[in-house]
């Protein structure tokens, strides 16, 4: 395994990937749900300079409640049918002790904010005849508010069923072009 990326173009593999997210429910708890359909590119220049492009199908929204994941596909939510697909594209990567920051612009709802996510870089591997892949993990939290996902359901006994702020989590095994 090598802690440097080669130069090239890289796949995201979404067999061996995830993009998840989690949210407050009721305050205490945590839902946490996938989305099944998604793809991205990592571009590394000959000077290392490292870009990455990525979109995630929002109607493919997994918390594995069909009723929960339909209500989630409406406006109060992702408004999936105006807005089907949510993209990043990077403005940067820096590096922050032994990991990296990667900077970029989100866009969900049809809504673009900045935002900043902590990334590892895991390594690369030679794979298993397929080539050569890259392994990362990255995290940030939005507030869903910034992205007009405004819907509060107060409790009767204060607070809200929904929290502000969403973990987003990404897994990610990508596969070096040729």
């Amino acid at each position: 395994m090598s802690n440097v990326l080669p130069a090239g173009t890289y796949v995201v593999d979404p067999v061996h990937s995830s993009v998840e997210f989690s949210v407050r429910h009721l305050m205490v708890s945590k839902v946490k749900g996938r989305f099944d359909e998604f793809s991205g590119t990592i571009t590394v220049a000959e000077d290392g300079t490292a870009s990455l492009s990525a979109e995630v199908d929002v109607t493919s929204v997994n918390t594995r409640n069909a009723q929960r994941d339909a209500h989630i596909r409406t406006a109060d939510f992702f408004d999936a049918e105006n807005h089907p697909k949510a993209t990043f594209l990077s403005t940067g990567v820096a590096e922050k002790g032994s990991n990296y920051v990667l900077t970029g612009e989100l866009t969900l709802r049809g809504i673009t904010k900045p935002v900043q996510f902590d990334l590892e870089f895991l390594g690369t591997n030679p794979g298993m005849g397929q080539g050569e892949v890259a392994a990362f993990e990255a995290s940030t939290v939005i507030t869903r508010q910034d992205f007009g996902i405004s819907i509060d359901m107060p409790l009767e006994t204060g607070g809200k069923v929904i929290g502000d702020k969403i973990t987003l989590t990404l897994d990610i095994e990508a596969l070096r072009q040729a």
